[in-house]
């Protein structure tokens, strides 16, 4: 049986990611709060952040953005959305 986590970002027990997403106590905590599921809908949505907004990441400021951004997302704050996307409808 799969590791399951109460999500943060679903509020419900999930499927629990594989291995924390980052070295140390940040990741670890990520590990334990956030489920694959929200995981991969991070991603996605920081990569399309990534790519609308010609993101440098390199640049300290563009990585502390895409940590703030996390956070609010994890949270269900009001993160940024990539302009002019229109999320699909729902069947």
């Amino acid at each position: 049986m799969s590791r399951t986590v109460i999500c943060r970002k679903f509020q419900k027990e999930l499927e629990a990611m594989d291995s924390p997403p980052y070295p140390g106590e940040k990741g670890q905590a990520l590990f334990n709060t956030v489920s694959k599921l929200a995981w991969q809908s991070w991603l996605k949505h920081q990569t399309m952040l990534i790519n609308e907004k010609h993101l440098k990441l390199f640049e300290p400021e563009t990585q502390q953005y895409l940590k703030d951004q996390l956070e609010k997302f994890l949270d269900n704050e009001d993160f940024d959305r990539a302009d002019g996307y229109v999320p699909p409808e729902s069947s």
